[in-house]
């Protein structure tokens, strides 16, 4: 299942690291697409949205 956040506060390429390991450890077979200019993070999971969200916002992160 695809999901789309937009999540607000990545700043750098180590943002989007910290985001993308953030949701690989709920889901580690997950893809994650990240589009800082836009703060759109997609990731193709089959895990829970709310699970997901919980974890970027763990990472300091804002998600929308």
């Amino acid at each position: 299942m695809q999901h789309v956040f937009e999540v607000q506060g990545m700043t750098c390429g180590h943002c989007e690291k910290a985001v993308t390991q953030a949701l690989q450890r709920i889901d580690p077979e997950a893809a994650v697409r990240i589009d800082r200019a836009q703060d759109r993070v997609e990731v193709e999971s089959t895990a829970e949205r709310s699970a997901l969200q919980a974890a970027v916002q763990e990472e300091g992160y804002s998600v929308a």
